[in-house]
């Protein structure tokens, strides 16, 4: 058998000396040459090309000697190399405990075949070894199970209608022995004599056809062993069998269908209540044809079905295709969409060459998506990139809360793996875990397990998110040049927390320690009523002097109010400034530059300048941006600090090409901080110097 099937490959691909030198040591090897020799059948009649054969035979090989396999894979171009992979990918199926998970588990296995040829070759395997079981035991239970519910309807879906009809015919023969045999005796003892009729028929369709110019395609076929025995469970006995025998005629025009059943009628018997006019009363699902069983020269019933080649194709194809409503089902899902242009790659086979049809299966009908099992059987679909973590949570939330590991294909992995095709993955948890990390939130691609987190943290972190909140939600206050005496007055509280939708402040703390609001966005709000608040304001010519003292800093003359310096814009002496008023806080002194005046209500601002009296050093912040050098920040500061200018704070990153900081100084007035910023525009490789409103 091995020189038959050398010869059998070689009479129908064109291989060069490498390709033959790598099938004779694969053919070399100890393999089940029975099976190669049936699928290799299968692969030569499905139009298959030659990387298919090579990747095939080699992972028959792997399955016996993966050792050897891997000597013969690095001979393989990376395509085949590919479609090896694919095949190893393919795990054993579980059996199906839930008639749901059969969908599923189609789903993962065209996903884990990655190629279409893989899925066409792998069930041509199902289909070789359904065939060498002889007798239904309880052991072989499970695997005939699977190809009822699996192998079968999706090489129906696809449209290998021989192999659908092979596996179904072998099913039958184990579970129903007896029946089996009768009826195989039966329509064998018919066979000859029924092809007799196809071409007696075949033929008088065909001068119908042409004595009315319609052009078109005859087809025929005889029911297989499965289908006859499924209609013997409504009527008694073969001869009540009226699609035993059928053929079908497909043209171009709806009135040529009738043309023809007009015709054939002239020359045919039909029996009463066998014509069918599914055009002009099409069945609810929409499905469309003229049917009609007439007596034959055999003087037996057969089908004749007539529809126009649109009509054919949305039967094979469309919302009402032959595989939609014999497995009971009303509409297609994402799996029947993925592979409704498979089936119309293998309808248009016999039109299209080799090279070309073979190039339409190069596809994955799954990219993107990846299908996990449980230790169960339980198939869950996940985009790519996803983690062990979002399995935890797929399977359920508290075991995505408690999880602490997990087993990927019976070995112990980190939490955040990602997750493969086929992998079988068991989550471990402990009941005391303390639950997710914030970290997770990196690390999981699907909605359902960042949602899970997040209402982990909100939920039953509640107190450690009340705490964190309420640190972030002081430090942005802070940030502002704020206290939280200023803004978390009553007054405040009673007109925000409703619009939140919160009764108490600690609601807002929980929200921000949980991720669901930020502290800038809630401290916004207070900052934005604070701004908002009436006073009875002075006249507008008041001029506002501003002097400094061991107390603090005192508006000069009766007035007796407080002065502040806004940290918005950071004024310093040197700066033009004005002043804004509010009730019992006194005057906040900003820059007339600043930006933010825009949003103060303008009566509340009055005149204000310097004393000239008194001298203090002020904060300022400079802006730079250099070119990256490795001493820049030892530049920045010994020029600074060499002019004797108190440096209180410095930040810098690099950002792509540039190095970019931020330097707070002490300066008396403007002249000095102009004077800094002259000689630090001066330092090579610097390209920007501003100063800043940031206070650092």
């Amino acid at each position: 058998m091995k020189s038959q099937i050398r010869e059998k490959i070689l009479n129908k691909y064109s291989f060069d000396e490498h390709d033959a030198e790598t099938l004779d040591l694969i053919l070399s090897k100890k393999i089940n040459f029975s099976r190669c020799d049936y699928i290799l059948d299968c692969i030569i009649n499905a139009k298959l090309d030659k990387s298919s054969v090579l990747a095939f035979l080699t992972y028959q090989l792997y399955k016996a000697s993966p050792e050897e396999a891997e000597e013969i894979i690095k001979r393989l171009n990376n395509e085949e190399k590919e479609l090896v992979e694919s095949f190893k990918s393919i795990k054993d199926l579980q059996a199906i405990t839930k008639s749901e998970e059969a969908e599923d588990i189609k789903k993962m296995f065209l996903a884990l075949s990655k190629d279409v040829r893989v899925v066409m070759i792998k069930l041509a395997g199902i289909a070789y070894d359904i065939r060498q079981i002889e007798n239904l035991t309880r052991e072989n239970c499970d695997f005939i199970n699977l190809v009822k519910e699996i192998h079968i309807p999706l090489s129906e879906r696809l449209g290998l209608d021989k192999l659908k009809s092979l596996m179904d015919d072998d099913v039958v023969r184990l579970e129903h022995p007896k029946e089996y045999a009768d009826l195989a005796m039966q329509l064998e003892s018919k066979r000859e004599e029924n092809n007799e009729q196809f071409a007696i028929t075949e033929e008088k369709l065909r001068k119908i056809m042409t004595d009315l110019k319609i052009d078109g395609e005859i087809t025929h076929r005889q029911k297989h062993i499965s289908s006859v025995y499924k209609k013997l469970n409504t009527v008694t006995h073969l001869d009540k069998i009226y699609d035993l025998l059928a053929m079908r005629v497909i043209v171009n025009r709806v009135e040529e269908c009738y043309s023809i059943l007009g015709r054939i009628h002239q020359i045919y018997k039909p029996i009463p209540g066998r014509v069918k006019d599914y055009i002009a009363n099409p069945k609810p699902n929409g499905y469309q044809s003229l049917h009609t069983t007439v007596i034959v020269e055999n003087q037996h019933p057969l089908e004749i079905q007539i529809r126009t080649f649109e009509m054919h194709r949305a039967s094979e194809f469309g919302s009402y295709a032959h595989w939609l409503y014999k497995e009971k089902t009303t509409k297609k899902d994402k799996l029947d969409t993925r592979v409704t242009w498979f089936r119309e790659a293998i309808d248009n086979a016999k039109n299209l060459p080799p090279e070309e049809f073979v190039e339409t299966l190069k596809a994955d009908l799954y990219g993107g998506i990846i299908f996990c099992q449980t230790p169960k059987g339980r198939v869950l679909e996940f985009p790519e990139g996803a983690t062990a973590i979002d399995f935890a949570y797929a399977v359920h939330s508290q075991v995505g809360n408690t999880c602490v590991g997990a087993k990927i294909n019976s070995k112990i992995q980190p939490i955040g793996t990602l997750l493969k095709n086929g992998d079988i993955v068991e989550i471990l948890t402990n009941p005391n875990s303390k639950g997710p990390s914030r970290d997770w939130l990196n690390l999981v691609k699907t909605s359902g397990a960042r949602s899970g987190i997040k209402t982990f943290f909100k939920n039953e972190l509640k107190e450690e998110n009340i705490k964190s909140g309420k640190a972030m939600f002081d430090q942005a206050i802070k940030d502002k040049g704020f206290t939280s005496s200023q803004l978390l007055t009553d007054k405040y509280l009673d007109q925000i927390l409703p619009k939140l939708t919160m009764k108490k402040i600690e609601e807002a703390y929980a929200a921000i320690g949980s991720g669901s609001m930020t502290a800038n966005q809630v401290v916004g709000r207070f900052i934005s009523l604070w701004s908002k608040d009436n006073v009875t304001l002075p006249e507008k010519t008041t001029v506002v002097t501003v002097k400094k003292n061991k107390e603090g800093v005192l508006i000069d003359g009766d007035s007796g109010m407080l002065v502040r310096y806004a940290c918005c814009c950071n004024p310093i002496e040197g700066d033009e400034i004005i002043g804004y008023i509010s009730r019992g806080k006194g005057v906040t002194i900003h820059r007339k530059s600043c930006s933010n005046l825009k949003y103060l209500e303008s009566e509340r601002l009055i005149n204000a300048e310097w004393s000239t009296k008194e001298k203090k050093n002020f904060i300022a912040t400079i802006h730079v941006v250099a070119n990256k050098s490795n001493n820049n920040i030892a530049k920045l500061t010994t020029l600074i600090t060499n002019m004797k200018v108190l440096i209180t704070a410095f930040d810098a990153k690099d950002v792509g090409e540039n190095f970019i900081c931020d330097i707070a100084v002490a300066v008396k007035n403007t002249a000095e901080l102009e004077k800094v910023m002259t000689n630090v525009r001066s330092l090579k490789n610097v390209t920007y110097v501003q100063r800043s409103e940031r206070w650092m």
